[in-house]
């Protein structure tokens, strides 16, 4: 957050319109830097306190898979939504992400897309790892032919992990639910 006390969205793209259409949609409710090319927004991410990164897939000179993977190698782990004109297939299952949308974005959506991400930041890394995947899982559901992902091991190791994580994040609410049922019983 920065020292206005408000979240910060980092908008990367190629064509500057989109990301000042971003950060018109975005200024009354968050702090909004942007970026045209994937070195400007690692130097941003470098000297600035990023909240939620969008990130467009497909840029001249480093790609936003490659800013991702540059994100990820330095350790941030703030949330990233690929905001791209690249229909999802398989190959997304590898990449980082914790959102995934297809331009042409809305307002509304892109705006809903933020608020949950942000959400998100708040729960349980299991419950953060679950959504993640989940929402991997529907993109590609949404977008590829049932048959090409019933034939993808990649898909079939996305929904073990999927599986995993989901075991993982009802334990962690079931750990959460009796930690505080025990602080309501004890202060009662």
């Amino acid at each position: 957050m920065t020292g206005d006390g408000l979240p910060t969205v980092l908008t990367v793209d190629d064509e500057p319109s989109l990301t000042a259409l971003y950060e018109a949609w975005l200024r009354d409710e968050y702090s909004v830097y942007t970026a045209t090319c994937g070195d400007d927004a690692l130097q941003l991410v470098e000297t600035h306190d990023v909240d939620i990164v969008m990130l467009d897939r497909e840029m001249p000179g480093r790609s936003g898979e490659a800013v991702l993977e540059e994100l990820r190698a330095r350790g941030y782990d703030c949330p990233v939504v690929m905001v791209t004109g690249v229909e999802p297939d398989v190959d997304i299952i590898e990449m980082p992400f914790d959102d995934y949308l297809v331009k042409p974005v809305g307002r509304e959506g892109l705006i809903s897309t933020v608020q949950n991400l942000l959400t998100r930041q708040s729960y349980d890394e299991h419950v953060r790892e679950f959504f993640a995947l989940a929402r991997k899982k529907a993109v590609l559901e949404a977008a590829c032919d049932g048959s090409s992902l019933s034939l993808s091991d990649e898909f079939t190791e996305l929904k073990a992990e999927y599986r995993a994580a989901r075991r993982r994040a009802d334990a962690a609410r079931d750990d959460l639910l009796t930690e505080e049922l025990g602080e309501v019983v004890l202060h009662h």
